[in-house]
């Protein structure tokens, strides 16, 4: 498996890795975007963004990037800093197909940005276009946003589609979404081809605000799958001057910022693989990479548990957050 490379990495920062969501678009949920990004949100200015990005973590140790087919022009951006940067082989590349992005490089579309569709024609369309930019550097491939009555649980065809890919060499996983996440990774779980089972990875959004997935994401782990970790700041929610007033204080009390000490605590989860920085700027990106120094004590995690939200609360406010 690819993360075998991680896993035998020692620098602080190896099991941090760089998601392109925010920057392969020139619109998204996250908040405070609207000044974090280039005024202007042309292809060339995010594509000379995302590379910034990319060399400042690979130069801090990070070698996990994470994309995805609706992530705007991510795999591009990405696919072009690979070719640009040959003796970076070890980097570990995830991508994810399920939504087509459909914003056409706007931000003030009318509707969604882009749309789901797990079927298997989807599937083999967007397999083709992934493979065209990343070729042989593509090292995992999952479904996006798996929600427990997702068809793609219990597709036969886009099982043993997937099994064929795996045994082309490519770690097949999934990522999950919404209140029901615990039950998308339970039933992914029991998906097996040929019995074997189908997902090596798993991708879930795991928070301070949003703990909820923590049980079956540790079962995940003890049955031997990766387990990533997205939206470890809660779409910036818990970055100043949007934190809670605890995580403030804590931070505070750390002497470091308020992403540092929400992702640490993500990154103490003993299940934990890899915790993904969602950075948008080359600062926010040494900000988020002190979580590995941080050092908190119990009192400070009892503290921090307190911020959880009830599950779907927490996704409710989220579906509303606008797209900048």
């Amino acid at each position: 498996m690819p993360f075998a490379r991680l896993a035998a990495a020692t620098t602080p920062t190896a099991h941090i890795g760089m998601g392109l969501a925010a920057v392969g678009r020139p619109g998204y949920i996250t908040l405070g975007r609207e000044s974090d990004l280039p005024p202007s949100r042309s292809v060339e200015a995010l594509r000379e963004r995302t590379f910034e990005l990319l060399d400042a973590a690979y130069a801090s140790g990070v070698r996990y990037v994470d994309v995805a087919r609706s992530y705007g022009r991510s795999e591009e951006f990405l696919a072009d800093w690979l070719h640009a940067r040959p003796d970076h082989r070890d980097v570990v590349v995830g991508s994810k197909w399920g939504y087509t992005y459909t914003a056409d490089w706007r931000t003030d579309v009318e509707g969604p940005h882009e749309v789901k569709d797990h079927s298997v024609a989807a599937y083999d369309r967007q397999r083709a276009e992934s493979a065209a930019l990343l070729g042989d550097r593509l090292d995992l491939y999952q479904i996006h946003s798996v929600t427990p009555e997702s068809p793609a649980l219990t597709d036969k065809e886009l099982h043993a589609r997937l099994a064929a890919l795996a045994e082309e060499g490519v770690t097949v996983g999934l990522s999950v979404s919404g209140p029901g996440q615990a039950a998308a990774i339970r039933a992914a779980l029991e998906v097996t081809v040929a019995g074997e089972p189908l997902f090596r990875t798993v991708q879930a959004t795991y928070n301070l605000l949003e703990t909820s997935a923590a049980p079956a994401l540790a079962e995940a782990h003890d049955a031997g799958l990766t387990v990533i970790v997205k939206e470890g700041m809660a779409n910036g929610r818990l970055a100043a001057p949007h934190a809670p007033a605890v995580l403030r204080e804590v931070a505070e009390e750390t002497g470091l910022g308020c992403d540092a000490v929400a992702l640490a605590a993500v990154l103490r989860a003993p299940w934990a693989g890899v915790v993904l920085s969602g950075a948008a700027t080359p600062v926010q990106l040494v900000s988020n990479l002190h979580a590995a120094a941080v050092d908190l004590d119990a009192g400070h995690l009892e503290r921090l548990a307190e911020l959880a939200e009830e599950p779907r609360e927490y996704w409710t406010r989220r579906a509303d957050l606008p797209w900048h």
